[in-house]
């Protein structure tokens, strides 16, 4: 991370609005697959991220969030049942 007037650079690699614009693929293959802050004034306007990274990213908040629910159904309580009770409430509920 770098500052940048004030602002935290979350990537080891910048360009320029006008780089992006000049030549898109360049400023991409110079990161060596890396997110590049895009700079408008020294400022962070945006991050440009391959799509490798991109589809990397989306994984892990997927995973994230299937932990979260993970752990709300894993504070349920629960309640133990014999596989023999369990037949006789199925065969009771079906007559």
């Amino acid at each position: 991370m770098r500052n940048v007037m004030n602002h935290i650079i979350h990537s080891r690699f910048v360009a320029s609005v006008s780089e992006l614009k000049k030549n898109p693929t360049a400023v991409v293959q110079n990161a060596f697959g890396e997110a590049v802050a895009i700079l408008n004034r020294n400022n962070p306007e945006f991050y440009c991220v391959p799509a490798a990274m991109y589809e990397r990213m989306m994984d892990l908040i997927e995973d994230q969030e299937l932990i979260k629910l993970a752990e709300q159904v894993d504070t349920d309580e629960t309640v133990k049942v014999s596989i023999n009770e369990l037949r006789a409430r199925v065969l009771k509920n079906s007559s």
